[in-house]
């Protein structure tokens, strides 16, 4: 298929096979629906036409994509390994127990938890058992045997007076953080008294003498580490420094730079695990696996964590599971340790032809998979720039910056990511021509008018013929780096 997923397979044996397999699938559902099955065929199309540079997206295996589709699907499982609350789990054991073996050895975590459903569910996971374990409260059994989606906010109110109103730092939204790390709309920020870190105002980076200080006025019981947009990378030997010192718990959330760590590109003080006390993560997005979450952990919370279902989730997903086992048995393969090798070197090649054609990034580069685009040096708002794009075939999304002047929904920045573009096979060129055509489009891309003439936040109008020009040339890299080579539909 690619020497991207099966170093160690026959290609040409291995793209025959996935054919096959993908077209009696279609086959299959075409009979039931034909409507979902066009859209499925289109799907595949339309990501082979397109330059994907969502941060978060990534192009699984057709091994780990064809592993979802089975009979684990039908099955409940709730409990743990050796521990269901439903007969006939034998082989769901199976999977999930080879899930968190090569989670353990990926990731070199003493305990892995293989059964999230999301990264959402991951950090409520492990939010839940460090109340748990570090708070003692009757309240606790209750909120247990309630469905956290029915608690109102007079229950969380409670929930916070009952636990002495734990407290939990995180980074801000706008600074490069995720809304699950204490966002005030987000459940995060209904369960904790939060405050938020940011970043250097200058500079756009950490400054870890500031954390330092908001640590030590707040005194958290939780101290949140890992971005979503931040393009850079985190000393997390000195977050675990911030937190000994103020008595707070280290989660860290690498759901997007997991495949950094898995791939020994993060290594030292840049790799969080052995620093956090609880680490979470995603499956898919750089580490390149099934849409699912992953929680590691110390031993000291391993119980806890354990008891993920039924305090947050439900019966687990066994198929997705089983994705995530033989997602993780890829990626302890030698080939993907040069992959993520690839993903971070092609961001500095991305950034370093942005800042040649005088493109305005946060932070002035990127060492990891993220460069983060100030589009407001084009006149345009992030949905503008995005939407432009995405009509040149160019798929992005729309970022909030530090101090963003157009907020979280207009936004002024566009942020990019490499890993799925890397995944086919661009290099260093490539992602210098991908720069030249991001610049092609938003230098030829102004804002439009509202109805009342005023200038609009989203409608914009791009040059004519500027949108055929960029699908064309982007067309000549995607077509040396087919998507699932071999892989024909019938």
């Amino acid at each position: 298929m690619s020497d991207a997923f099966t170093p160690e397979m026959d290609s040409q044996n291995y793209s025959q096979g996935a054919s096959a397999a993908y077209d009696a699938a279609l086959s299959v559902i075409a009979a039931v629906e034909p409507r979902v099955a066009e859209a499925t065929r289109k799907e595949l199309a339309d990501q082979r036409s397109s330059l994907k540079l969502i941060a978060s997206e990534n192009y699984a295996s057709p091994a780990t994509l064809l592993t979802m589709g089975t009979w684990f699907s039908d099955k409940y499982a709730e409990g743990t390994v050796g521990h269901r609350f439903y007969a006939a789990c034998q082989n769901v054991d199976t999977v999930e127990a080879l899930a968190a073996e090569h989670a353990r050895e990926l990731f070199g975590a003493p305990y892995a938890y293989a059964q999230p459903h999301s990264g959402i569910d991951a950090n409520l996971v492990a939010f839940w058992s460090i109340l748990a374990n570090r708070v003692e409260t009757p309240f606790l059994a209750k909120m247990k045997a309630k469905n956290v989606n029915e608690l109102t906010e007079g229950d969380w109110e409670q929930l916070r007076h009952e636990f002495g109103n734990q407290r939990l730092l995180g980074m801000a939204l706008d600074a490069g953080g995720h809304l699950t790390h204490g966002f005030r709309p987000n459940i995060s920020g209904k369960m904790f008294h939060q405050q938020q870190y940011g970043t250097d105002p200058e500079t756009g980076l950490l400054d870890y003498d500031v954390v330092a200080a908001k640590a030590r006025e707040f005194k958290p019981l939780v101290l949140v580490a890992g971005y979503s947009a931040y393009p850079r990378r985190v000393n997390f030997a000195k977050m675990r420094e911030i937190a000994d010192e103020v008595g707070a718990v280290l989660m860290v959330d690498m759901a997007h730079f997991a495949g950094l760590v898995a791939g020994k590109v993060f290594t030292g003080d840049e790799d969080p695990v052995p620093f956090a006390h609880v680490t979470t993560t995603t499956t898919h997005k750089s580490l390149r696996g099934p849409r699912g979450g992953l929680v590691l952990a110390q031993e000291e919370f391993a119980s806890d964590v354990d008891r993920g279902c039924p305090m947050v989730l439900g019966g687990p997903l066994s198929h997705v599971m089983a994705a995530k086992a033989v997602a993780l048995a890829e990626a302890r393969q030698p080939a993907f340790r040069a992959y993520a090798q690839n993903i971070a070197d092609n961001a500095k090649s991305l950034a370093e032809g942005f800042n040649r054609r005088g493109a305005r990034l946060v932070t002035g580069g990127t060492d990891n998979h993220i460069v983060l685009l100030d589009v407001s040096s084009y006149g345009l708002t992030g949905r503008q720039a995005e939407s432009a794009l995405l009509d040149a075939g160019v798929v992005t999304n729309r970022n909030s910056i530090p101090q963003d002047p157009n907020g979280a929904w207009y936004t002024s920045g566009i942020r990019f990511g490499t890993p799925a573009l890397t995944t086919r096979g661009f290099g260093a060129s490539e992602f210098d021509k991908v720069a030249e055509l991001v610049v092609k489009v938003l230098s030829n891309t102004k804002p439009g008018t509202t109805k009342a003439g005023a200038s609009s936040k989203a409608s914009y109008v791009m040059e004519p013929g500027i949108a055929d020009r960029v699908r064309a040339e982007s067309a000549e890299m995607l077509d040396k780096h087919p998507l699932y080579p071999g892989l024909e539909l019938a």
